[in-house]
């Protein structure tokens, strides 16, 4: 994982949490919490420079040193305290701790269970609005300068979860002493009040040139050899030494009030992680270059890992060659796995993870069956589906469910038993209720646990995929929904309705549309995400409809000018408010239009066939397209 990291292979953030786990720290316990670090110093200006160093903390340093004046009076406490506890010398700089139950409670308390943990932890209710968390630049200030008993670092949330910077559940915290109620996180100036845009520069600048080139400094505090001895002392980086897990060996402590006062202490102010390394942490490799100098394949933005897809859009060409044919009609599923490229028409799903059987719908009995990909013959076929009326859209999440609705309005889950490799049964396991009128598209995400359906009435529902249950529904949208898909990179939602794409998180919160083609008259039939192998804020978003066109689109954070598709601008509908009140703007921006005709003949033509599926390859360097015709063409950098 070391040498993965120094080459770029893996993130930043990944890196850390391998490190956490190996340390002995969890998310199933809060006072071995995943412990991040400050990676920014400043939370003042109005943009966010991650080309200037002045904006990082100093990650050679421990919090409790960030200033000459706090490492200065730090320094006089260690030199103070020479008197012994016990057979132990409690000599330190910090009487407390990074990383404790109560600061990870604090950090997440507007969010359960954090909330129910944060009131037991404070003896059943909400400490006083002033001393939570309501300010990063408050918490920084403290932790940074301020308050010699804080030497907080951070938590893994803050670098993916917005959600735990407002205060949705509308808890009542109480007024801070200026008058001000205290409700969502206050952001910094450059996050313009928007948690997503805050989460996304967070992350950027964890994953930034700056915090690459000196991450194995702050790594040599809390993982390496400046944990403890001498080179800790030097680095002013000693804790009590209860703090000390590993060094402590409770076992030979007779005193059980000795014992339970450790305990205890560590209990409520936390524990120093395992250590991992006693020497020097190597430092990461120059950006783009791997260990013998050669160029990386993956070093294709500050993180390194943007795929390739990604990193060129502008460069796209198909392929001159139709990879595939269907000689029954347009495409329904395309999937690209490891060895092949397989694709069904359409009412034909491919079932994971062999992908080597279908599961078809759509008869006029309103049967379905199962058969082996590529042939018709050993089908099994299915009437237990005709008292749900006409099937219009199917999903297989995995190879023991089928999803499935249509006219009846009603989604139902269907679990799958085999029998020597051949479907034996097909048993209805739940129906769940919330359409009105006829569901018209399916989208399933085993990584985030969820199902997306969509419909003539409007509506766009999420369900669980575990408990079978519902969970929210999306604002009406102003046409019948078309497609819909799930991003497994970050869970986000797009939703398609007439020509309109929208784009939503995982919790139903909007965050942009835009008319794709800026008239009424395109229909989108098919949308997918390009998944990142990294959570990443440039994922792009595939359209594909009725004219023909295929087009990609990035998710902005920007004050900007409307956007323009052709000859029409368009405005996006979705408005932030930042800390001050000034309107700022997320809103989805045309990368590219891939058009089939100018491609082949050079000019636009009025005749293409409409997209009917869209799927990018396993390692995000190919962008695949099944047409109306039957055909299935592949749009990459090479062509």
């Amino acid at each position: 994982m070391l040498q993965k990291w120094q080459k770029r292979e893996i993130s930043n953030f990944d890196y850390l949490m391998y490190l956490n786990t190996l340390a002995g720290r969890s998310y199933n316990d809060y006072m071995q919490y995943p412990v991040f670090p400050w990676v920014l110093a400043d939370y003042h200006s109005q943009t966010l420079s991650l080309t200037n160093p002045r904006t990082f903390r100093d990650l050679s340093k421990p919090m409790g040193a960030q200033t000459l004046e706090r490492k200065r009076k730090f320094l006089q406490r260690y030199n103070e305290v020479e008197k012994s506890e016990g057979d132990l010398l409690a000599r330190c700089h910090y009487c407390t701790h990074y990383s404790s139950a109560i600061i990870v409670a604090s950090y997440l308390v507007r969010m359960e269970p954090f909330t129910q943990t944060f009131c037991s932890l404070q003896g059943g209710g909400f400490d006083v609005a002033d001393r939570m968390f309501h300010s990063v630049k408050n918490t920084w200030d403290s932790a940074s300068r301020e308050n010699m008993s804080d030497v907080r670092e951070l938590i893994p949330e803050f670098f993916y979860l917005p959600e735990f910077l407002t205060n949705s559940n509308n808890f009542e915290f109480g007024s801070m002493q200026d008058g001000t109620v205290m409700g969502d996180v206050q952001l910094p100036p450059w996050a313009d009040g928007d948690p997503h845009k805050f989460i996304n520069l967070h992350r950027q600048a964890l994953e930034s040139d700056y915090v690459s080139a000196h991450l194995h400094h702050w790594i040599d505090l809390i993982f390496g050899y400046k944990q403890h001895g001498s080179a800790a002392v030097e680095a002013v980086n000693t804790f009590h030494p209860y703090f000390y897990g590993d060094k402590m060996d409770l076992n030979s402590i007779t005193d059980p009030l000795i014992k339970s006062t450790i305990l205890g202490f560590v209990s409520n102010f936390g524990q120093i992680p395992k250590q991992l390394f006693t020497k020097h942490h190597p430092s990461r490799n120059v950006q783009g270059k791997n260990a013998s100098g050669k160029e990386s394949a993956l070093a294709l933005h500050s993180s390194g890992l943007l795929p390739p897809l990604l990193s060129s859009l502008q460069n796209l060409k198909m392929s001159p060659v139709t990879l595939k044919e269907s000689p029954k009609g347009p495409i329904g599923h395309i999937v690209h796995t490891e060895k092949s490229i397989l694709a069904v028409e359409r009412n034909k799903v491919l079932i994971p993870p062999l992908w080597n059987k279908t599961f078809c719908w759509g008869f006029d009995d309103f049967s379905c069956c199962f058969a082996n990909y590529g042939s018709d013959k050993n089908m099994t076929v299915f009437e237990c589906m005709a008292d749900w009326g006409k099937c219009l859209c199917a999903a297989c999440p995995t190879p023991t469910t089928v999803i499935t609705s249509g006219t009846s309005s009603v989604v139902c889950v269907w679990e799958i038993s085999l029998l020597k490799d051949k479907v034996n049964t097909l048993t209805l396991k739940k129906t769940l209720y919330g359409h009105t009128q006829a569901v018209t598209c399916l989208a399933t995400s085993v990584t985030y646990s969820i199902i997306v359906s969509g419909s003539d009435d409007k509506t766009c529902i999420i369900w669980d995929l575990n408990q079978l249950t519902y969970i929210s529904q999306l604002p009406t949208h102003g046409a019948s929904l078309s497609a819909v898909a799930v991003s497994d990179s970050m869970g986000d939602i797009a939703s398609c309705a007439g020509s309109y794409l929208h784009l939503w998180t995982i919790n139903g919160q909007p965050l942009a549309s835009i008319n794709t083609t800026g008239s009424l008259e395109g229909k989108i039939i098919c949308c997918c995400f390009t998944e990142v192998m990294d959570w990443d804020t440039r994922s792009v978003i595939v359209t594909g409809g009725t004219d023909g066109i295929v087009r990609l689109w990035k998710m902005e954070y920007a004050k900007a000018p409307d956007q323009v598709v052709g000859s029409r601008p368009q405005k996006d509908t979705t408005e932030i408010l930042d800390n001050k009140g000034n309107k700022g703007r997320k809103h989805l921006v045309l990368c590219r239009e891939l058009d089939i005709s100018i491609a082949l003949n050079g000019k636009p033509s009025k005749n293409n066939p409409a997209v009917t599926a869209l799927a990018v390859s396993r390692n995000s360097s190919k962008l695949l397209v099944g047409d109306d015709w039957g055909k299935i063409h592949c749009w990459s950098i090479d062509g």
